[in-house]
């Protein structure tokens, strides 16, 4: 993004909260991949969804350090559920911490683990699920997340235009083929509706009809 657009964005948006901007710049401070963590405008465009659909149920699929999982929970009713599920260990204690921090470890099921293993068992469906996971395991989730949203329910993407490589064709590494395919899956299944917008890296939301 245009560095001069980028601080006209941060001027005029409405500004975080003071626990999210103090868990971003400790994610970038502490931790090997910082990048990794969501992106503030992006993470305020995940708070606009939350508070227009009104989600009682998330699910979470990549926790890194919990920047867009609080994000979730600041913009949802407080009844609601979040379910999130992270694979690496070493990020439990920070997440952990700034649950507590934020005032929604209770709101905020945390579940370490491989996603894959876990997502067979859990019950019931949800309103939103938010995938920023491994990219190789993408076209795997989506059948998986599928059956786990209910009707009229969204399922939002990060990463789907992995640094435009999916529209170059000579590109074929694992997780640019494998976010190809995720795409083309959603874009192809008359049960959904998706809609790609070049947020970031790629955001997808796909919506359960």
């Amino acid at each position: 993004m245009n560095f001069s657009l980028e601080q006209y964005l941060d001027r005029l948006n409405s500004p975080s909260s003071a626990v999210l901007e103090e868990l971003y710049i400790d994610t970038w401070l502490h931790t090997m991949y910082p990048h990794m963590a969501s992106s503030p405008l992006q993470s305020k465009f995940l708070a606009f969804i939350c508070k227009l659909l009104q989600p009682s149920r998330i699910l979470e699929i990549g926790t890194f350090t919990a920047y867009a999982t609080i994000t979730m929970a600041e913009a949802t009713l407080a009844k609601a559920e979040i379910i999130t599920i992270e694979a690496n260990e070493e990020y439990e204690p920070l997440i952990h911490t700034y649950l507590k921090k934020s005032g929604f470890e209770n709101k905020v099921k945390l579940i370490i683990g491989d996603a894959k293993k876990i997502l067979p068992d859990l019950q019931g469906l949800f309103d939103l699920i938010f995938l920023d996971a491994d990219k190789v395991s993408y076209p795997e989730y989506y059948v998986t997340l599928k059956q786990l949203l209910r009707k009229g329910g969204l399922l939002v993407a990060d990463n789907t235009l992995w640094s435009m490589k999916v529209i170059d064709e000579k590109i074929t590494d694992r997780e640019t083929a494998a976010i190809r395919l995720f795409n083309q899956l959603a874009a192809s299944d008359k049960e959904m509706e998706q809609l790609i917008l070049p947020l970031r890296d790629g955001i997808s939301l796909i919506r359960k009809k």
